[in-house]
């Protein structure tokens, strides 16, 4: 599920600003925008959101300031030195190996983490400034998740109404298999006798083959299915732990059923109704896409 959550917050002499996105994912993806000098930061959030979240592809990003200038970008000299010392380990690598490659400008260098980067790196005790962003965060990771939760409730009463739609066309279904039963043994029968007087076999064992193709047409056991899913997806719903990939597995089975039903179906308003509930199935799959 889609939500938004910031928060602006600070701590001795630093100033912050929170951002937490999230969209829609079949698993969790977390992406972490954060200053890479503070210990201990990436695990403490990763940690919490790990807590909080088990589907969508979330984005925190925190726009940590000073208030002495130090958040102006400097370069840190240690870092530039390190990464010319590799990237002349690279070039004699290449050229010994006759590899040709294209020169490294001053912008390549400045682009590279840790060579042009806020003073703030100089901090020795990061450990207090830690514990004061982690613990600024559970408000946001809070906002975050109500609006989730907001989203959900919203979504539940969506998926309620379509698990009664198809509950209502696979009632339907079924009325429908039972009003073709006369016209196809109907048609059976004339198939028997026009064969039969055509002398294109035996009456009993034509009678036995149609009877076999009768069978195969029967949907029963596809309605039957489609009646237990309804129920398990009307159980998952009730559920207070996430059923995402529950709900997604269902939709799967629920198609599968509607597909072989309308293979079977033989009849105008049988395969009119299998239709229908292959759209409202899809639209169900659609959505589930954004449950938890």
């Amino acid at each position: 599920m889609t939500a938004f959550a910031s928060r602006t917050g600070g701590h001795d002499r630093f100033a912050w600003n929170w951002e937490l996105r999230g969209v829609n994912g079949k698993g969790l993806d977390l992406r972490l925008r954060l200053p890479d000098w503070i210990d201990g930061l990436e695990a403490g959030l990763r940690a919490r959101l790990g807590q909080g979240l088990a589907r969508g592809n979330v984005t925190v990003s925190l726009r940590l300031q000073t208030g002495d200038g130090a958040h102006i970008p400097q370069l840190q000299t240690a870092q530039l030195d390190a990464a010319l010392e590799a990237l002349a380990e690279i070039e004699t690598r290449a050229m010994a190996r006759g590899v040709s490659l294209a020169p490294a400008t001053a912008a390549d260098l400045l682009a590279l983490r840790g060579v042009f980067e806020t003073g703030a790196q100089s901090e020795t005790d990061t450990g207090a400034l830690c514990a004061a962003l982690l613990a600024d965060f559970a408000p946001v990771l809070q906002d975050f998740l109500d609006m989730r939760a907001d989203e959900g409730a919203a979504l539940h009463e969506i998926l309620i109404e379509q698990i009664a739609r198809i509950a209502a066309l696979t009632d339907q279904a079924a009325a429908d298999a039972k009003a073709r039963q006369p016209a196809m043994e109907a048609a059976f029968r004339a198939s028997v006798t026009r064969l039969t007087e055509a002398g294109a076999g035996d009456e009993t064992r034509l009678a036995q083959e149609l009877a076999l193709l009768a069978v195969k047409a029967d949907v029963t056991e596809e309605i039957d299915r489609l009646h237990a899913h309804v129920t398990a997806a009307r159980a998952l719903l009730t559920q207070g732990s996430p059923v995402g990939r529950k709900l997604d597995f269902l939709a799967q089975e629920f198609n599968r059923e509607a597909n072989t039903l309308c293979s079977k179906a033989q009849n105008a308003g049988l395969s009119a109704t299998g239709l229908e509930l292959k759209t409202v199935i899809d639209q169900m799959r659609e959505q589930v896409q954004n449950v938890e």
